[in-house]
């Protein structure tokens, strides 16, 4: 497909987990250090309920490649897939085309549908046959891992 710098690990949501984090209810600076303890924290929160607003059209995706860093998401991230929102313009979807998985930004432009990378090292896809193009979902939530 012309991008093959990027490929796409899936992953299914495990539900039946209890993660909850606490949080604190203070404001963090990136200057000068403010001590966090006990007395700042407020309720935990579920990662399943705040990440996954449909949980059986949703799982995960781990990103390898780099075609849509100037989107701001990077190899090693993990995505967020609702297969239940219809993409738009200001989405960035799980499509494949033509066999093969991408991610990309779905635009149609003078009645042609394109696939636009997030990565100016690469050029958009025109889809020449639209039955070769199949959505697997919009990117919701990006997560990365700093260390």
């Amino acid at each position: 497909m012309g991008n093959k710098n990027i490929q796409l690990e899936f992953h299914p949501l495990a539900l039946d987990t209890q993660p909850c984090i606490s949080v604190a209810e203070v404001d963090v600076h990136a200057g000068f250090p403010s001590p966090v303890d006990d007395a700042y924290m407020s309720q935990p929160i579920d990662l399943n309920k705040e990440l996954i607003k449909h949980p059986a059209t949703s799982y995960l995706v781990r990103v390898i490649g780099d075609s849509m860093t100037e989107e701001g998401i990077d190899e090693g991230d993990l995505l967020v897939v609702d297969r239940s929102i219809y993409p738009s313009r200001n989405n960035v979807s799980v499509v494949m085309y033509k066999g093969e998985f991408a991610l990309k930004r779905i635009v149609e432009k003078d009645g042609e549908i394109y696939l636009m990378p997030g990565n100016s090292n690469y050029k958009p896809i025109k889809v020449c046959n639209s039955a070769e193009l199949r959505i697997f979902g919009v990117v919701m939530w990006v997560m990365k891992k700093k260390f």
